[in-house]
């Protein structure tokens, strides 16, 4: 991680987290609060009827987690893939 600059990939925080450290991520990688950044999914979620919950799902599946190579969504369909090919 670079100092105040953000980091040079997108990576889901596990020093920053909440629930899943998609926040603390992004606002890493911005270079921003990550407390910012959870009010802006939070206000987009209200004024959106629910679509910034949506985009934080999102984000949790595809954005890989600090340290880590594959996101939370590899993993789930190579977990059905090798339960497929067990048949």
């Amino acid at each position: 991680m670079n100092d105040n600059t953000g980091s040079s990939k997108l990576r889901r925080s596990r020093s920053q987290r909440l629930l899943t450290g998609v926040c603390g991520g992004i606002g890493s990688f911005f270079g921003v609060d990550a407390n910012i950044v959870r009010l802006a999914f939070v206000a987009f979620a209200l004024l959106t009827s629910g679509t910034g919950f949506l985009l934080y799902i999102i984000a949790w599946l595809v954005m890989p987690e600090e340290g880590g190579e594959s996101s939370m969504l590899e993993h789930l369909i190579r977990n059905f893939q090798g339960k497929k090919s067990d048949r």
